[in-house]
């Protein structure tokens, strides 16, 4: 299967879910943009739209060349409570930015909102649900193509901020950043699921906070919680790149491993290859990652659904299917690795004999 060429003529998020079509959403940001060295860890702020733009449009373009249909926009705790007067500098750059590289595909624009320090603090529905209009304000302005709330812990929260995007007249969908013990407030998965697409959401899921395996579980959830309730609703799913089955319910930001000693964590290919396939049985069509999702991991989602998609990414130019390529190689015990059972099959060693494999959350 040849990768596939220049872009073609744009369908809209829901023309595009509703037809079958396979969505690719895109990763990490604020970690890898960290690890780069142009986000600083604490507040996560986007400044890096603004001070470092070249920086996010080279990530955006890696995304993009690994198979990704969305460009989000890079404007997580990008709200005025968390960035005061530069909030919409940030904003307008940050789309600016994912415009431009969706333009040199067949990507679309989502204009991204997540849970705001505020509510934590106050519970005010005027003042959060203010906070999240002046963001979507910019995103109208700009002419994103959709909408995501993301990142939510808590469902009343994320209720509002969808009840404030789809007064745009945009699709939104809203992911909670939580796994199969429901948010912070005990309301569980199924129920996360019902209120978000009673307030509005045509795509609703997760992301963030939780490995894959256990994003699915929650998944799973949500999808039985509509189906119990009579509600359809199309499903996304964007975890982490990292393993975590040993979380609590506050996800991996309670592992004592958060946020600067993850890598011994991090999923290889062949397990988001395994993720997307199980996310597709699932139902789901938007498949994507949240922090630690590299671009190859990106390229693992397209690749394992090439035969549903019809392409391969440009990135699959340099990437032989289940270490095909390795069949070149002078050595034969390397060259018996090009395989898909070999993969398939592999125990990764950590490499570090004094190291548990799991941890004890701090929370």
């Amino acid at each position: 299967m040849a990768p596939a060429g220049g872009p073609g003529a744009k369908k809209g998020i829901l023309e595009r879910l509703e037809s079958g079509e396979v969505v690719v959403g895109d990763g990490s940001f604020l970690l890898t943009l960290e690890k780069r060295g142009y986000v600083k860890a604490g507040l996560w702020t986007p400044e890096a739209v603004v001070d470092h733009p070249d920086a996010v449009r080279q990530l955006h373009t890696e995304f993009l060349r690994a198979g990704s249909n969305v460009m989000q926009t890079f404007t997580f705790s990008a709200s005025e409570d968390n960035m005061e007067s530069k909030w919409e500098a940030v904003n307008e750059a940050a789309c600016d930015l994912a415009r431009e590289v969706a333009g040199k595909g067949d990507a679309l624009v989502a204009g991204g909102i997540c849970q705001t320090s505020l509510y934590r603090h106050h519970k005010d529905e005027v003042r959060v649900k203010k906070l999240f209009q002046l963001q979507l304000e910019v995103f109208i302005k700009k002419n994103v193509d959709f909408l995501i709330a993301e990142y939510f812990e808590h469902a009343e929260e994320a209720v509002w901020a969808v009840e404030v995007l789809k007064e745009s007249g945009k699709p939104v969908a809203a992911t909670m950043c939580i796994g199969p013990d429901g948010d912070m407030h005990g309301v569980t998965p199924g129920e996360c699921a019902v209120k978000l697409v009673k307030a509005g959401a045509a795509i609703v899921g997760v992301n963030c906070r939780f490995g894959p395996s256990t994003s699915l579980k929650t998944m799973r959830l949500m999808k039985e919680g509509l189906r119990a309730a009579g509600l359809k609703a199309h499903l996304i799913v964007q975890s982490l790149g990292f393993h975590t089955p040993d979380c609590g319910k506050g996800g991996f930001v309670d592992l004592p491993e958060y946020p600067f000693g993850l890598e011994p964590r991090v999923a290889t290919r062949w397990d988001i290859q395994k993720y997307a396939r199980e996310a597709y049985n699932l139902g789901v069509r938007y498949i994507g990652g949240c922090c630690g999702f590299e671009p190859y991991h990106i390229r693992a989602i397209a690749e394992e659904l090439a035969p549903e998609r019809g392409f391969l990414p440009p990135a699959s130019d340099k990437h032989g299917s289940w270490g095909s390529s390795l069949n070149m190689h002078t050595k034969p015990w390397i060259r018996a690795r090009a395989r898909r059972e070999y993969w398939e099959n592999l125990l990764p060693a950590s490499g570090r004999p004094f190291c548990p494999s799991l941890s004890r959350p701090d929370n």
